[in-house]
Formats: C-alpha cells, sequence, structure tokens
C-alpha cells in the first residue's frame, strides 16, 4: 500500500468532464463513466469529482449522473458540488460516494456541515478551499463559487472555522497554480498541514511525478490530487486518460 494517496481530481461540467485552467477556458476532456472505467483498469485507489457548473451556478446536484458514475466506479469517489441540505448528504451516501466535499457550505451554513458530521462521521465531510493570492495585497485569500466569490477571512480565521466544524479532511487547492503544469504551491499546502490536525491534500499545479514528490516532501502534505496529469498526455498536447504506474509511485513516495 503507498505510504501517501495519489488521487485523480476530475472536473464535471454539464454532463461531461473538462480540465480548466486557472478556472477558466474549460477543454472537454471526455465521458464520466468512459473515464471511470478506464481508471478502473489502472487500479486507481480513490477518485475525487467536482461538478464545477452546480458550484458555480448554484444549480441542483445532479444525482442520477452520480449514481451512473458511481456506478461504473470500483474505487471510493469523494463527490463536490452544489451539496446544501443534510438531504443532500442523505442521497450522496445512499447511492455509494464514500466523501462528500463542500466549499461554500463551510461558510453559508456550518452547522449543516457539523450535522452532517455527527451522522456520518468526520472521515467522510472534506473541506475543499480554492485560493488565489489578491490582486493588490498579494495575499492568499479563499474564493466560492468556482472562484467567482471572494471569502473576507483570513486563511488563519478560515482554519480557526475547519477545526470548530471538525472536517475530517481538507483539500488545498490553489486557483493560480490549476492546470499549469508549473508544480505545486508547498508553502500553501504547508501551511494548512502544519496548522491543522487533520490530513491535508494537495491540488492545482502537478506537471511531473517529481512535483508529487516535491509537495509531499516539502509541502507536508498527506495526499496528493492530480488534474491535468491525469487527463492530458502532456502540457499542450491532447486528451489522454492516464495516471502513474503503481510501481512508480511506491518508488516515488514509498509504501507503509
Amino acid at each position: 500500500m503507498l505510504r501517501t494517496r495519489v488521487i485523480p481530481a476530475l472536473l464535471l461540467d454539464g454532463q461531461g468532464l473538462v480540465k480548466t485552467t486557472q478556472f477558466k477556458s474549460p477543454v472537454y476532456v471526455g465521458d464520466a463513466s468512459n473515464s471511470c472505467r478506464i481508471y478502473n483498469q489502472m487500479e486507481v485507489d480513490e477518485l475525487v469529482l467536482f461538478d464545477i457548473r452546480a458550484s458555480s451556478k448554484a444549480l441542483p446536484i445532479q444525482f442520477e449522473l452520480i449514481q451512473q458514475i458511481v456506478s461504473e466506479c470500483f474505487m471510493p469517489i469523494c463527490y463536490g458540488g452544489g451539496v446544501k441540505t443534510l438531504e443532500d448528504f442523505r442521497k450522496l451516501f445512499y447511492m455509494g460516494v464514500e466523501k462528500v466535499s463542500v466549499s461554500s457550505l463551510l461558510f453559508d451554513n456550518p452547522q449543516v456541515v457539523k450535522e452532517a458530521i455527527k451522522i456520518y462521521g468526520a472521515q467522510s465531510i472534506i473541506a475543499t478551499l480554492d485560493i488565489k493570492r489578491s490582486r493588490f495585497r498579494k495575499v492568499q485569500q479563499v474564493y466560492l463559487h468556482n472562484g467567482k466569490k471572494r471569502i473576507k477571512k483570513s486563511l488563519d480565521e478560515v482554519i480557526a472555522l475547519l477545526n470548530d466544524i471538525g472536517v475530517g479532511e481538507i483539500i488545498v487547492n490553489n486557483i493560480d497554480k490549476e492546470g499549469t503544469w508549473e508544480g505545486f504551491d508547498c508553502d500553501l499546502v504547508r501551511y494548512f498541514a502544519d496548522n491543522t490536525q487533520v490530513p491535508v491534500v494537495a491540488l492545482g499545479g502537478a506537471g511531473s511525478k517529481e512535483d508529487i514528490k516535491t509537495v509531499v516532501q516539502q509541502g507536508h502534505a498527506s495526499a496528493v490530487a492530480l488534474g491535468s496529469m491525469a487527463v492530458f498526455q502532456s502540457k499542450g498536447m491532447g486528451v489522454l486518460i492516464k495516471f502513474p504506474k503503481l510501481k512508480e509511485l511506491k518508488e516515488l513516495l514509498g509504501t507503509k
């Protein structure tokens, strides 16, 4: 078993999967169910699926499509996008989703997240934070609704909120790095990893296997999520559903 989890992070836009760069310019990369079948063959251990349209346009969760995707996947799925109520949590877990990711709900209605944690356990409720540096003050700030709304809280205040809510894991997604292949923001990931007691997943910027190793060693990430590396041949090249081989990851990260 790998010492550090490495996970494909897929973006659902309508009925299909896309990949963005800095949350812009979505490129269609394929059908979600077909992609999951390919990841099955690659023996991927876990998968993260974000519905970016549900987040940015406040659309309802596509339960029927999520059910179809879950039925095709042999690995646990973490789903995020449009989750607002306890009934949303119930439906997602009932259809087989392993973990539910929330973002705006952390700030709009944290009590619902707390109640979900009481029912389903902290290990099943994940906080995803989309973060980018502000244009003028050059400080890192959390954004909601696919990068469209800025939260007027410092990162320290956000960490305090997450500790109070009691989420089981935090996905730290750097918007400035997302889709660039330039490597992770290790300082940002380490900031969360060193100031929280829960696992931190690095997302945004992976361009090579060495980037994975670097964010684990220098960013203290507990797990690593891959976007572009999981759906493109390489930077600037065409679509190809792929994933590092288990042997390569074991050599890179070690085993338990």
